[in-house]
């Protein structure tokens, strides 16, 4: 049995300062099976990997590949041995061709080896079953097919042993199914696959055994058909936790929001949202989908008055706040809460406490010229309360929490603010799983009191169980807005590629 591992990490420890991120983990890795990586985030998977695949060094242990003890100095190390990490943010040269970046810091000149290199694209492509043209501009793919291409870069270097981080991350229900295909092909060929991920549907679906990471720790490696979700949950989380989103059903009330051709181009002058138009009613949560860069961004940053609008119109409670910054929407007595995407870049001031961040949306509405810090001192002790934000006082700078604390002070300081309109952007985007369903129980908490809340998510899934509608963004149009209840996972993924559905689907 011992023969067959392509990878053992035995007592594998690492600390950045003070934060240990893996410690004493074990690990092992067959030839030819599908190994997932499970826990939550911050749990140790990517650092461990990121050792693996010779971008950190152990502090402490031992790293096997094949049998033979290895150390890495660097990634070239790595992939002379045959391991290859495909990062959850793709590193391609976005004018190059498909089979430049494939040889892009290879020691032989692509601009002599044009027509075999197509060749050995093609031939690794039907191998693994993989769907690329070698001669198409990066920024010409598709999500789907930025992350072929990222394969077939490691696979043409020798990769026998592939990491892939979050690779489903950003893909269309059809994009995750191909993915799947090639995968169960490299692992049939007798490579050996580990997937990082925390998506426990897609874990029971592609995975041989799964070894679950908790907090920096190896809890268990168990064959996949021998367990069930409840029992991974729990060794990930050290509890059981019910994870169904309760939606409730409530009759939508009177229209707080319209949006009527709106349309946003950038400094280059294309269109990053083009004659888009929809509603959102009190007592009602809107998704919006997309795969990345679809609109989303440009969206709630318009409607929030931090980007302008090129054309159309925007109507709170029948209100026109096109051109209006946010500081004029908050002089209106506009009452809307945004949780932008950049939580510290945006959303907060990390060098501040959370006191100060309170007082950052309270210092307009304060009478006089002097800050009082004793209602907003109470304003943060009652967040911190409420969301269970773990920190060592209200007074620690923001910077210094985690990131699903760092969303919690920020959402609960917009939901503090009473709003009538929430807009949130990725609301549970680096949360665990405890953190995101209370989040999702915060934001029907906020639609049972007439809130109406525009939910920018990533997840179908979730997106599907908490919402009443979806809208769906491709290229920045609206390609259909639909009923969740009436339509599935693939259709909403045909929408994110721009394919439309019938009448009767989208006349929501």
């Amino acid at each position: 049995m011992k023969q067959n591992l392509a990878i053992e990490m035995r007592h594998i420890s690492k600390a950045f300062g003070e934060i240990k991120a893996n410690d004493d983990i074990n690990l092992e890795v067959k030839n030819g099976e599908v190994h997932a990586l499970l826990g939550e985030n911050g749990a140790g998977k990517t650092t461990l990997m990121n050792m693996l695949s010779g971008i950190y060094t152990p502090d402490s242990g031992e790293i096997l590949v094949n049998g033979v003890p290895v150390t890495f100095h660097s990634p070239a190390d790595s992939i002379k041995l045959g391991i290859g990490m495909i990062h959850q943010h793709f590193k391609l040269v976005d004018v190059m061709t498909a089979k430049e970046n494939v040889v892009l810091g290879q020691p032989s000149s692509f601009f002599t080896k044009g027509r075999a290199l197509s060749q050995k694209v093609k031939e690794l492509s039907d191998q693994y079953g993989l769907d690329i043209d070698p001669d198409k501009k990066v920024y010409e793919m598709s999500v789907g097919e930025k992350q072929t291409l990222e394969i077939i870069k490691v696979l043409y270097r020798g990769a026998k042993i592939l990491i892939l981080d979050e690779p489903t991350a950003v893909l269309t229900p059809q994009e995750i199914t191909k993915l799947f295909r090639v995968i169960n092909n490299m692992k049939n060929q007798g490579c050996a696959v580990v997937i990082i991920t925390h998506k426990l549907n897609e874990v029971m679906e592609i995975s041989d055994r799964v070894t679950v990471l908790r907090k920096g720790r190896s809890i268990d490696t168990v064959v996949t058909k021998e367990v069930n979700i409840p029992a991974l949950i729990e060794m990930m989380v050290g509890q059981k936790i019910d994870l169904s989103i309760h939606k409730e059903r409530q009759q939508a009330g009177e229209t707080i929001l319209s949006i009527d051709g709106l349309t946003v181009t950038n400094m280059e002058g294309k269109n990053m949202l083009s004659n888009v138009s929809f509603t959102l009613s009190s007592h009602e949560i809107l998704g919006v989908a997309g795969v990345a860069n679809s609109g989303q961004k440009e969206l709630c940053e318009t409607i929030a008055g931090l980007t302008k609008a090129d054309k159309g119109r925007i109507f709170f409670e029948g209100e026109n706040i096109v051109g209006k910054t946010p500081r004029d929407i908050i002089r209106l007595g506009i009452r809307m809460g945004f949780i932008p995407e950049d939580r510290l870049g945006m959303g907060l001031v990390g060098t501040m406490d959370i006191v100060h961040n309170m007082i950052l949306k309270d210092y307009q509405n304060q009478p006089g010229i002097r800050l009082r810090r004793g209602p907003c001192t109470e304003k943060a002790k009652k967040i911190v309360e409420a969301l269970d934000i773990q920190t060592p006082s209200i007074n620690t700078p923001v910077k210094k929490l985690s990131g699903g604390n760092i969303q919690k002070v920020l959402l609960g300081r917009e939901i503090d603010s009473a709003p009538k309109v929430l807009i949130t952007a990725y609301a549970v985007r680096g949360l665990d799983i405890g953190a995101s369903h209370k989040i999702y129980d915060l934001l029907n908490e906020q639609k049972k009191n007439g809130v109406g809340v525009l939910f920018i998510g990533e997840d179908l899934d979730v997106l599907m169980e908490l919402c009443d509608r979806i809208m769906v963004l491709c290229h920045g149009e609206v390609t259909g807005i639909v009923d969740p209840d009436q339509v599935t996972k693939e259709d909403i993924g045909l929408l994110m590629t721009g394919q439309k559905l019938g009448e009767e689907e989208t006349a929501v």
